[in-house]
């Protein structure tokens, strides 16, 4: 009976046995704890947290060491076999989720290696949480000044690779800005070491730089030294209510030339955003008496004593004469700054109850976010009407989350078929104001076919030919990027 069945042309057996001799041999490098093939073990690493992806693997590598990343990648890339690597699953565009490649997991690279106060400098592995991270830089005496919602579980490999932002990118800058050094496995498994506290070294090409943000398809960061900066003496923290977009540009512009450059943060909010944290999220209040379209929270902070909540109390005295705001509150202990600031980090997670949404993380110039918004709200409702609209983000840096969120009486599946068409409303508009399709997340699988469309050819083409020349078999992270 089994000589009736169907068999495999040869060059696709010739494939299937490499393929099962390649995995053999990873197992035998990597040893007992360094893989593993059991599907419950791997099944929470297959699914993106908002469930958009699920995906799979015949093995998931879980690495101790650099050296037996590289042991990895060198027979990975002998043996022409694929791999994604992946920090901690947090990615919103599904760059971390492999579709039959090797998940090539960091997790469990989890060392401090150093920590420098003289050099603000601390290095860390892949593995380690950005939360750890901010621990480790706290109890040298130092910060490291990169925050955001998930930080308990991103990793600093994955914010590394996705040149990830957060909420004081305004002061310190994006994760590119943060890093001092890197190591990392290349595609070929040899060993980069560039782990430097060097603040300058102008000597070519910077491997480091290229390294991050691209989102695993140049090489596997392993470990990176990171910039510490002081602690600072005085914060301040408070939600304030305006009706129009573009009253938030001002307040920040002249938030930042009455402090001298202390605002740490300035983040913005819709309303309909407030409304759905409000409902979904356990533990959230209204933060202020009088409903406003617009809530922004401002934080302030200076290495003097009590400089940053004088700072705040005349920049709000002088807002409320002006007219820029309608209300605020100032956050009187750590508590209620919690509490605001847990308002803005559960603006995604409040609308996983209220249904599908087409996501946008996209960025336009400062001065155009108040036009690029209206513009957007004019056309999103003349393409889909009765949508709600939740815009929050990173005034500071042009960064805006544009969620498009179901009408009420949609149907679901009919609503998230339309999202190509819708996104594309937005993402041409993005374009348009001479923005960026992708401010934070990266491209991911969620972005990268679309990318095409807003990318330059000379752009596409340097990216692929640095591509090719340090991966010219691309086995790593192979559907993300050009």
């Amino acid at each position: 009976m089994d000589s009736a069945l169907p068999r495999p042309p040869d060059r696709l057996k010739a494939a299937l046995d490499g393929l099962a001799e390649g995995l053999a041999e990873l197992k035998a490098a990597l040893g007992p704890g360094g893989w593993t093939d059991d599907p419950q073990e791997i099944a929470p690493w297959l699914e993106e947290w908002r469930g958009r992806w699920h995906g799979h693997t015949p093995l998931m590598l879980t690495p101790r060491s650099t050296e037996e990343v590289a042991k990895a990648v060198r027979i990975c890339a002998a043996r022409r076999i694929p791999i994604v690597p992946q920090g901690g699953a947090t990615g919103l565009v599904g760059g971390q989720v492999p579709f039959g490649e090797v998940l090539l997991s960091l997790r469990k690279m989890r060392a401090i290696r150093a920590v420098s106060p003289l050099d603000d400098a601390l290095t860390v592995e892949a593995g380690v949480t950005l939360k750890e991270a901010q621990d480790a830089a706290l109890a040298a005496g130092r910060r490291f000044p990169l925050s955001l919602a998930a930080e308990g579980t991103a990793t600093i490999g994955g914010v590394v690779s996705t040149n990830a932002g957060g909420v004081q990118v305004l002061r310190y800058g994006m994760m590119r800005d943060l890093v001092l050094g890197i190591e990392a496995v290349m595609p070929d498994g040899r060993v980069f070491d560039g782990l430097k506290t060097l603040r300058k070294d102008n000597t070519g090409y910077d491997l480091k730089q290229l390294l991050i943000g691209a989102e695993g398809t140049l090489g596997v960061v392993t470990a990176a030294t990171l910039k510490l900066v002081p602690l600072l003496r005085s914060r301040a923290t408070a939600m304030a209510g305006l009706s129009r977009a573009a009253d938030a540009v001002e307040l920040l512009a002249r938030a930042r030339a009455e402090t001298g450059g202390g605002v740490e943060a300035f983040e913005l909010m819709r309303r309909v955003g407030v409304e759905m944290a409000v409902r979904n999220v356990p533990g959230v209040r209204e933060p202020l008496e009088t409903v406003t379209p617009w809530i922004v929270l401002i934080e302030l902070a200076s290495g003097e004593d009590g400089a940053a909540e004088a700072a705040l109390q005349r920049l709000l005295e002088s807002a409320f004469d002006q007219g820029l705001i309608l209300d605020a509150a100032v956050a009187t202990n750590e508590a209620q700054r919690a509490a605001f600031w847990k308002l803005r980090e559960e603006q995604s997670a409040a609308q996983k109850p209220e249904g599908p949404g087409w996501k946008h993380d996209v960025s336009v110039p400062v001065s155009r976010i108040a036009e690029f918004i209206d513009a957007a709200e004019t056309a999103v409702l003349a393409f889909e009407p009765g949508a709600r609209i939740s815009a929050f983000g990173h005034v500071g840096d042009g960064n805006l989350h544009y969620d498009v969120m179901r009408p009420l009486d949609a149907d679901p599946a009919a609503f998230m078929a339309r999202q190509p068409q819708g996104s594309k409303v937005v993402h041409d508009l993005v374009a348009a104001f001479d923005g960026s399709i992708s401010a934070e997340h990266g491209l991911g699988r969620l972005k990268t076919d679309e990318a095409r469309r807003y990318k330059s050819d000379v752009e596409q083409d340097a990216m692929r030919a640095i591509r090719a020349a340090l991966d010219p078999h691309r086995i790593m992270n192979p559907a993300v990027l050009f």
